[in-house]
């Protein structure tokens, strides 16, 4: 019986072992079993960041439209925050490359600050860039994660 738990043990040593190396070797089959996730928070403020106003926090954004600009504006994709002002879109990376998506695209929400706050402009959008900041390995799925570096007012033309 020891025999068969040594056994099992060399084995689960070897599977774990050997694990990363398959995964690392998968190269444009890892690129099938992976996501492009931009995650984020949007606050009602004129930089879309929080803020402290005579020492009450700025509340958060909710039911904002976000945007995935790329190149002359043309949206790749769209979502709402949530009632924390926080929003999540997903990219298939075989459809997204990612050098690309770091130098030419932009966050962009355009609902109008005045909509959860009226003392702030009711024109302009809020538009940041975006930056990676990692991967996470769940499995064989590799996720790249971008967050936003941080939203700035621009007035409409």
């Amino acid at each position: 019986m020891a025999s068969k738990s040594a056994v099992f043990v060399l084995l689960m040593v070897v599977v774990a072992v050997a694990a990363p190396i398959t995964v690392a070797q998968l190269g444009i089959v890892g690129s099938l079993l992976g996501l492009i996730r931009i995650q984020g928070t949007v606050f009602c403020s004129i930089n879309g960041a929080v803020a402290v106003i005579n020492g009450t926090a700025c509340p958060v954004f909710p039911n904002a439209l976000v945007t995935l600009r790329c190149g002359s504006g043309n949206v790749v994709s769209s979502t709402t925050t949530n009632g924390s002002g926080v929003f999540t879109i997903l990219l298939d990376p075989l459809q997204t490359l990612l050098s690309s998506l770091l130098s030419d695209c932009n966050l962009v929400v355009s609902t109008p600050l005045a909509t959860c706050n009226a003392a702030l402009p009711g024109l302009g959008v809020l538009r940041s860039p975006l930056l990676l900041i990692g991967n996470t390995i769940a499995g064989l799925l590799n996720v790249v994660n971008i967050v936003p570096t941080g939203f700035l007012l621009v007035p409409s033309a």
